[in-house]
């Protein structure tokens, strides 16, 4: 789909297809589902280990959803712990044990890191075929060339919405805000491989406006509340919206939002993602269905990059 998707609702209004990310991550968790039992019969178990180096108390949350989604597609899942006192070394042995271990298919070492560990340097350690996030730097230069063994789920996740949503970004003007490792610049290089016109924006970026009113497709990955408002819209784009920030209102309320004014936004758009409920969702999705298939990589692939 070249044109903007956007259908006429009366003199100088249009519907907005509002992409509802949970349903389509509901949709990739049963793909991947049966791609995990496949790999069964073929005597190939999935798994993710995480590592997470620090206080446990602080990643307790998060881990624990992470081994509720891979236990709901049927990946085993375990969990590494090192302390805060752990150094770099003591990481780098426990994923260098990782990737030698045939039962152990996919790694992922939940950030942040303590001060004193280069998160660059422990990523680089990682087997990418077992780089199921894609933060290898490895895998990070082979997306240059289109060819990431495997890719970062974010962007996965952005390129994924887009398709669900049948646009083509072949010939648009895509506008991408923000430029961070895992999130803008990966999808940028998407877009380019694409053959959009890709227009990448950063902090030092002048006049963002002057930028985005020309976006056919404008992307936010920023991490700041409400940066991109109506005055930010060329009428009819498709707005994806990567941000995912924390606030409280004016009642104390906490609430999630994104880098997008939402109410703002929406009515001028052809096609939005809320937040919550939009690129989220989606990713992490995605991130189960890059565990099977980094597993089926490794099975097709008897001889494996070192990390």
């Amino acid at each position: 789909m070249n044109a903007l998707p956007y259908i006429e609702n009366g003199a100088d209004r249009m519907t907005t297809q509002v992409i509802d990310g949970k349903a389509l991550g509901r949709r990739i968790k049963s793909e991947t589902t049966s791609q995990v039992e496949a790999l069964a019969a073929k005597g190939v178990r999935v798994s993710l280990d995480a590592i997470l180096v620090g206080d446990p108390s602080a990643g307790e949350i998060y881990t624990r959803s992470q081994r509720r989604r891979c236990e709901e597609v049927g990946i085993d899942y375990r969990l590494h712990t090192l302390g805060m006192d752990a150094s770099e070394s003591a990481v780098r042995d426990k994923i260098r044990q990782l990737n030698a271990d045939s039962a152990v298919t996919g790694i992922v070492l939940n950030l942040p890191l303590p001060e004193g560990i280069d998160t660059a340097v422990m990523q680089l350690a990682i087997d990418p075929y077992k780089d199921v996030e894609g933060v290898n730097p490895s895998n990070i230069g082979l997306l240059f060339y289109d060819n990431p063994i495997m890719a970062p789920c974010t962007a996965l996740a952005v390129m994924e919405i887009l398709k669900e949503a049948k646009i083509e970004p072949r010939g648009l003007n895509a506008v991408v805000v923000g430029q961070g490792d895992i999130a803008g610049k990966p999808i940028s290089l998407f877009l380019l491989h694409e053959m959009a016109t890709v227009t990448a924006c950063h902090i030092a970026t002048r006049d963002l406006v002057e930028h985005t009113q020309n976006a056919d497709l404008l992307i936010v990955a920023v991490g700041k509340p409400g940066l991109i408002r109506a005055e930010h819209i060329k009428p009819g784009a498709i707005v994806i919206d990567v941000g995912i920030n924390s606030v409280t209102s004016s009642d104390g309320e906490r609430k999630v939002v994104g880098d997008v004014a939402y109410d703002e936004v929406a009515p001028l758009a052809s096609v939005i993602t809320p937040v919550p409920g939009g690129v989220g969702p989606v990713t992490v999705s995605i991130l189960l269905r890059s565990a099977a298939e980094a597993a089926a990589k490794q099975l097709a692939t008897p001889r494996r990059l070192e990390g």
